[in-house]
């Protein structure tokens, strides 16, 4: 028998993405996000989570698309990162979380070399949900870039 891994799936407009449920630690309704002056575009902004500052990451614009208007399902997909010997919060604004999925190692392919619009060292694999895909994202990779204290600054 496979070994299954689990998976918080959310949607980023038309597209599904994963993250795995040990970096996901929460989800939150998107309440006040604070924008932060020269911030990169793809920073939303800022969150105030019990008293720690958590930058809030807009993946559609990251991935050089455009963002999505806030709506009632939208909410905030709060991760860890690892980030040099360090682990950091950060949030990811989502418009709808969809499910958590379990995969087994036959259910996840290799990251494909064209048409995700993603780079293919952000990604995991290809999660096989039914009949369609989601792409599984490595956190670490994706949100490496990003530093807390120039975010907040």
């Amino acid at each position: 028998m496979s070994k299954e891994t689990q998976y918080l799936t959310f949607a980023v407009g038309d597209e599904e993405f994963g993250v795995g449920v040990l970096q996901a630690k929460e989800i939150i309704e998107y309440d006040t996000v604070t924008t932060v002056p020269n911030a990169p575009a793809f920073i939303r902004g800022v969150i105030n989570l019990r008293g720690s500052v958590v930058p809030v990451v807009d993946l559609a614009v990251k991935f050089g698309r455009q963002s999505s208007a806030v709506t009632r399902r939208s909410c905030i997909v709060v991760v860890e990162v690892k980030q040099d010997d360090a682990v950091t919060v950060m949030g990811i604004f989502a418009d709808r979380v969809t499910q958590v999925a379990d995969l087994t190692a036959d259910e996840i392919e290799a990251a494909p070399t064209f048409g995700t619009g993603v780079r293919t060292d952000w990604l995991v694999g290809l999660g096989r949900v039914g009949k369609r895909y989601l792409l599984l994202l490595d956190t670490d990779r994706l949100l490496s870039d990003i530093h807390v204290a120039d975010v907040a600054a």
